[in-house]
């Protein structure tokens, strides 16, 4: 069996866990594997080459994919899926597993259903918003990594009394920006999903803290939060009461860097399980995990409503800054 791999979409640590594991899992069982370049934009043009086992050798612990990505728009349009799903099958490719986040299992899912593909995902994205799993490759690694960068700031912050607004990626999910929040004890979340998400709210948080006798604050921003990103909030801060603050705009170095232990782990484990499952005759799946257990979804669940952050943790935030 030849079986195709791919990483789609933005780069997220532990997805060379993942090709290193497909390719292996797939040598150890009699099995040839295409690696795919640039995601689906490379599938369209046919950039793919033979992986063998021993091209994945120091790969674990590196970030970013080997396979290097892109996001491809063409193939939203029903005529470049064809397109794609005719050069895999004149290649001899039988099987892909998709290694990406919502728009990369998307694509696969509207493969599997339009031309028969049997396809595979291994969730990554850092943003950690797919429905059916708790956790998504990558972020681990983003969590600590911002985690990391705060409690520097929070040192600066502390000796000049100073507000700073950190803005963490989520452009279309909290999950990142609320348990950064928790994880290092920050004043204030903003966040897509909030139901407090105002600058009312913030600017009544920062007040309260100032009579409790705080002088300094962080307060965690989404980029994609609706009241505007961190350079837009602080600006208005400025404007509206003068405050002594600075905006952190952490950006892509929450994506970059060696990955930690957990998404080595689970990066390893859907790769081997996408393979084991794939040459058993499985079509149309992604992997994830629930409550710790390897979990196993239908590919049309990526159709489903995305997760968003239990409303506790955002509440927990404002508990703990006490």
């Amino acid at each position: 069996m030849r079986l195709g791999v791919l990483t789609s979409g933005g780069d997220a640590p532990g997805m060379n866990a993942a090709i290193r594991a497909v390719v292996r899992q797939a040598d150890a069982l009699g099995h040839e594997v295409y690696g795919i370049y640039r995601g689906y934009q490379g599938l369209l043009e046919s950039d793919w080459a033979p992986l063998a086992t021993r091209s994945c050798a120091n790969i674990l612990q590196r970030g970013g994919t080997i396979l290097r990505t892109a996001r491809c728009p063409e193939l939203h349009h029903p005529e470049r899926r064809a397109e794609a799903a005719a050069k895999l099958r004149k290649v001899g490719i039988e099987a892909l597993v998709v290694i990406g986040g919502d728009g990369s299992f998307r694509a696969a899912e509207a493969l599997h259903r339009e031309h028969g593909i049997a396809c595979a995902g291994i969730p990554g994205t850092i943003d950690n918003d797919l429905p059916g799993t708790d956790r998504t490759l990558g972020f681990d690694t983003a969590l600590n990594t911002a985690v990391e960068a705060i409690d520097r700031i929070r040192d600066t912050a502390s000796s000049h009394g100073r507000l700073f607004l950190v803005e963490v990626m989520g452009r279309s999910s909290g999950m990142l920006a609320v348990h950064t929040a928790i994880a290092c004890g920050a004043e204030a979340v903003l966040y897509p999903e909030s139901p407090n998400d105002t600058y009312e709210s913030l600017v009544s948080q920062l007040h309260a803290n100032w009579i409790r006798g705080k002088r300094s604050s962080i307060v965690v921003v989404a980029e994609g939060d609706g009241v505007g990103n961190a350079v837009g909030v602080g600006e208005r801060l400025k404007r509206d009461y003068g405050l002594d603050l600075r905006v952190v705009v952490l950006g892509h170095v929450q994506r970059g860097g060696s990955p930690s232990a957990l998404d080595r782990i689970w990066g390893s484990r859907w790769g081997s399980e996408a393979v084991r499952r794939l040459v058993a005759g499985e079509r149309a799946f992604y992997l994830g995990e629930v409550g710790g257990v390897l979990a196993v979804q239908p590919m049309a669940r990526i159709l489903d409503p995305h997760p968003v952050p239990p409303k506790d943790l955002g509440a927990l935030v404002s508990v703990l800054a006490r």
